[in-house]
């Protein structure tokens, strides 16, 4: 008889761990220029550096610098590479080495659940239906939400055109080649592409990037970076109905 998976393991957690009620969250949105990072009750998200040649070890001890003493009891990690169960896969593209088989929940000593970093923001950002969103940032994140299931995606690396992904023409590698204006206009076309092949009835632009859209494409919305830790909060209350989190 196949063994069942743990409820806190479909949910995303390293490690299954009881949790008092009420968590004080930790969350960490890791990013290929930042780590943003907020703790339940802070007011504003602290920023940590991060860049090609940044290590979760490297995190690990710039964030305990930078908390202090802030206490926290679990932690919600938003990570820009593809998540399952709670392990990434693979390294970041943005990112230095050492991130796959990294123990989080050693280094930081709580428990803790690792998400891809989109999914965690779309998870913010949900409201009903059926839901696409893509980050815009140093790369491109994506994922769907679909009656309150989440299905994380990995879009950025596909084949496009001209023998290139789509990451190369709506990330940030394609705003700084082409400029805005036909930066604009490549998210515009991308759009148009997913929608039609996906069929959603609500579309979310979201990541550092998006605030450059000088006009939205047509049935989208802006979607906020803030949002990423309400996902990383909504992340423990799937212990009550694991269902909505598969990844």
């Amino acid at each position: 008889m196949k063994k069942r998976s743990s409820p806190s393991r479909r949910a995303g957690a390293q490690k299954p761990t009881a949790v008092t009620p009420n968590p004080r969250i930790l969350v960490l949105d890791i990013g290929g220029t930042n780590v943003k990072v907020r703790v339940t009750g802070m007011k504003e998200a602290l920023k940590i550096p991060s860049g090609p040649a940044f290590t979760p070890k490297q995190m690990i001890a710039k964030l305990k610098q930078a908390l202090r003493d802030a206490p926290y009891d679990v932690v919600s990690i938003g990570f820009p590479a593809p998540v399952v169960h709670g392990r990434p896969l693979s390294e970041p593209h943005n990112l230095g080495p050492g991130w796959v088989g990294f123990n989080f929940v050693q280094a930081l000593g709580r428990p803790v659940k690792v998400i891809n970093d989109a999914a965690m923001q779309a998870l913010g950002s949900y409201k009903r239906g059926s839901m696409l969103f893509l980050g815009l940032g140093t790369g491109l994140g994506s994922a769907m939400v679909v009656d309150g299931v989440l299905e994380p995606m990995e879009l950025a690396h596909m084949g496009y055109k001209n023998g290139r992904t789509y990451e190369d023409y709506v990330g940030l590698r394609g705003l700084e080649k082409w400029g805005r204006k036909k930066w604009e206009r490549q998210v515009a076309k991308v759009v148009e592409q997913l929608k039609r092949a996906l069929e959603p009835e609500d579309i979310v632009l979201g990541g550092g990037n998006s605030k450059k859209l000088k006009k939205l494409p047509p049935g989208t919305r802006l979607g906020d970076n803030t949002l990423a830790f309400v996902g990383g909060c909504k992340l423990w209350d799937a212990e009550r109905d694991p269902r909505r989190f598969r990844r």
